[in-house]
């Protein structure tokens, strides 16, 4: 019994720190636009090509493009679409990301919370 436990443990500690030690999935987003505040959701999704992350977010009819570069403490996208372009900042929050995000040539910051799905 005592093995089966130990077993158990070691397999929750290593389940529990291959899942924080990268940003790869899919999450359910939440977030503020800038300027305005005005709330929106949807959903994005990373994964690992390399050295980097695609990051790909859907929101509403819109899809939105980026490549990240992080590890399992931030993440940082650069991210276009359309003629729309921009760069978002997020940081580990658990499973989940919380970070801020902007335009190209913006003055003010957005938020947005990644909750992992």
């Amino acid at each position: 019994m005592r093995f089966i436990a130990a077993f158990a443990a070691l397999m929750l500690l290593t389940f529990t720190t291959a899942f924080a030690a990268d940003p790869s999935g899919r999450y359910a987003v939440q977030g503020t636009n800038p300027g305005n505040g005005s709330a929106y959701s949807g959903t994005v999704t990373v994964e690992k090509t390399g050295e980097t992350y695609r990051v790909v977010w859907v929101v509403g009819s819109t899809r939105y493009v980026g490549t990240g570069i992080g590890d399992r403490n931030f993440i940082a996208v650069s991210y276009r679409s359309g003629d729309s372009s921009g760069l978002a900042l997020y940081g580990s929050d658990g499973g989940n990301w919380q970070g801020v995000w902007t335009y190209s040539g913006g003055k003010q910051i957005g938020t947005e919370r990644w909750q992992r799905q």
